[in-house]
């Protein structure tokens, strides 16, 4: 599961889980534009299935859709067959909407094994973690608490998770705007995960 890309580039690549959601999403697809950057957002099918057009518009202005499964299962505790289905569903769901096949998944609860690396591998997904889980945002512990727990992880090539499905998520769209902004300023680029991927110097 890769959390970092090991790149000497100043990019970062903020992750957004649990969408899309008509409000959240929208909110931060306009903050990214106004400062020329790109988010990756793994989705969920369920989600997906309700809000088509805020994928489609995630799609439109440029940003990355992961595969995040269809109903958010942990991945290690159903059968095999059962999470394939999740992951193949999703990426049909992503493929009919957007025109284009996912790169890159995310497991809910990031929970992995062998075995699930193995259906993984087959739809030939890169699985991606992230550096700032205990930032927690999904939990609403504070705007100050989400970025102090990912200020400290911020460097070349770091994976950043958020969710912007379910839920209020007003502190996590506060504290992305903040984030943003201040990475920017220190001349950070904020890219896709696919993107940071083509800068390993690895």
């Amino acid at each position: 599961m890769i959390r970092r890309v090991p790149t000497s580039q100043k990019a970062v690549a903020f992750t957004f889980d649990d969408g899309p959601h008509p409000i959240y999403t929208s909110q931060l697809l306009d903050l990214f534009d106004a400062v020329s950057g790109r988010a990756t957002f793994f989705m969920m099918g369920k989600q997906m299935a309700l809000y088509p057009e805020t994928a489609m518009e995630v799609h439109a202005r440029n940003h990355e859709i992961g595969n995040h499964s269809y109903t958010h299962p942990y991945m290690t505790q159903i059968g095999l067959d059962e999470c394939e289905r999740e992951l193949f569903d999703t990426d049909s769901l992503i493929t009919k909407i957007t025109g284009v096949r996912p790169a890159v998944m995310r497991p809910p609860y990031l929970d992995y094994s062998s075995d699930v690396h193995a259906i993984t591998s087959r739809l030939n997904y890169r699985v991606i973690g992230a550096l700032n889980g205990e930032a927690k945002d999904w939990g609403t512990p504070g705007v100050d608490h989400i970025l102090e727990a990912t200020r400290k992880h911020v460097g070349c090539g770091s994976i950043l998770l958020f969710h912007d499905g379910f839920g209020d998520r007003s502190q996590t769209i506060e504290a992305v705007r903040i984030l943003i902004n201040e990475l920017t300023d220190e001349g950070y680029r904020l890219v896709t995960v696919s993107e940071l991927l083509h800068l390993s110097e690895s």
